[in-house]
């Protein structure tokens, strides 16, 4: 049997087309290796939103190129927003490459690999003017009780650091009977979470004369969906009915990825994030009012173009003063042919790395705060597979999105109680009270 390797970077929504890849490579006939160098098909699925994802395609490719000079029939493949925003060059950037494709392009790679007996189109692309949803391909899932679902792509904030809009095009929606029939379809094949994906998922629907809102409430009335998570939203469209939808829907976890990116209000509006310091933070006190137990999760950058040390200590600020529950953060990239890359007053390397190290500091202080308080409670638990740092353990994540490592006889995909014994910045751990029907 000829096999394939996929290798993800980035973002929710590469996970959920990298299902789709493996689904439709399966449907070829083709079996998953256990690594790139058991592969007939090696496929890189790309992020480019920062400089590290495009480093470590480099390292990968270059060792892609090395397997291909051994094994000349290797199939190399190189697809997502990197292929993208290098399409006018990705083949003479690595010769070794044998087809390329985006982000709404993937449904064309079964063709370019011979599935029709013609044999691999070498040097194949799809344009982005093609872009499919790729719902509708067949789908090879990491698990079965949990399911990604692709409600919009594309993005239609202009963010001056952002590059996304550029490779991923203008937001579009997919039909709300579409999605809702999709995850009906995932509820009777024993799926019980499911994540709404999209660039700017809460703008949803507005092209089609609908809202996020309703979607919410459309999928919470399906019958075997226990948890519905989404990601990412924009502040900017974090409106009332959102939030409504969020406290009155059963199945809708009391958790929120927020990005803030600086709590600095002069860099906000440099950054073309629409939002002040302010009105993000009213919106944390409005979010909490509504759903007293909600956590909160947010983006951050540190070392935007002219970032004072006064803008920093406001990003500071604001992270205690919303307390959140975790955040992914970042020292700002340059992207070619973004705003902010343009700029003379870049910030040099070192401070970018003094307060990245400063603002790590302070996450992991107000998380382990937040995460300390959940200590003696009992949490429900959807279990996802061993602990990873003890195989003696089980884990798996609360409602809150928070990860539960545990003691306890509970099979993946079971709902259990789990009492919480002790809690670090990113995790909590404790042991099996009560598993729940299944």
């Amino acid at each position: 049997m000829r096999r394939y390797f996929v290798t993800t970077f980035g973002c929710q929504m590469n996970a959920h087309d990298s299902e789709r890849i493996k689904g439709m490579l399966e449907e070829l006939g083709l079996g998953e290796a256990q690594s790139p160098d058991d592969a007939d098909v090696v496929v890189f699925n790309t992020c480019t939103i920062r400089e590290k994802p495009d480093t470590k395609l480099a390292a990968h490719l270059g060792e892609a190129g090395a397997r291909k000079r051994e094994r000349p029939d290797t199939v190399v493949a190189v697809g997502g927003c990197y292929a993208e925003a290098q399409r006018e060059r990705i083949f003479s950037l690595y010769p070794q490459v044998d087809v390329a494709f985006g982000p709404g392009t993937i449904g064309h790679l079964a063709e370019w690999l011979g599935a029709g007996g013609e044999g691999v189109a070498r040097g194949a692309w799809g344009t982005g003017e093609e872009r499919t949803f790729a719902a509708t391909l067949p789908a090879h899932r990491e698990r079965r009780f949990q399911a990604w679902v692709q409600i919009s792509m594309g993005c239609n904030s202009v963010c001056s650091y952002c590059i996304v809009p550029a490779v991923r095009g203008r937001e579009v929606s997919r039909r709300p009977g579409e999605i809702i029939a999709e995850i009906a379809s995932l509820a009777d094949s024993g799926v019980r979470e499911v994540t709404l994906l999209g660039q700017n998922v809460n703008s949803y629907g507005r092209d089609l004369g609908t809202d996020f809102a309703r979607l919410l409430r459309e999928v919470d009335a399906i019958d075997g969906i226990e948890r519905i998570r989404f990601t990412s939203p924009h502040p900017k469209d974090f409106r009332r009915p959102v939030i409504e939808a969020m406290a009155e829907c059963a199945a809708v976890c009391e958790h929120a990825h927020l990005p803030l990116q600086s709590g600095s209000t002069r860099v906000l509006k440099e950054m073309r994030r629409t939002y002040s310091r302010d009105r993000y933070l009213r919106l944390v006190d409005e979010m909490r009012a509504a759903i007293p137990d909600l956590a909160l999760t947010t983006d951050l950058i540190v070392g935007f173009p002219g970032e004072t040390e006064d803008d920093f200590r406001e990003t500071l600020s604001a992270v205690e003063e919303a307390g959140f529950d975790g955040a992914f953060t970042f020292v700002y990239s340059p992207r070619a042919g973004t705003e902010a890359a343009a700029r003379t007053d870049q910030i040099p390397d070192d401070v970018k790395r003094d307060r990245i190290e400063r603002l790590v500091e302070v996450v992991q202080r107000v998380a382990a705060e937040r995460n300390a308080s959940r200590v003696g409670a009992v949490e429900e638990v959807l279990v996802e597979g061993a602990s990873r740092t003890d195989p003696l353990l089980l884990s798996g994540r609360t409602r809150r999105n928070t990860t539960v490592n545990f003691a306890g006889d509970a099979h993946v995909g079971d709902l259990v109680a789990v009492r919480i014994e002790r809690a670090t910045s990113t995790s909590l751990a404790g042991a099996q009270a009560v598993v729940y029907a299944v």
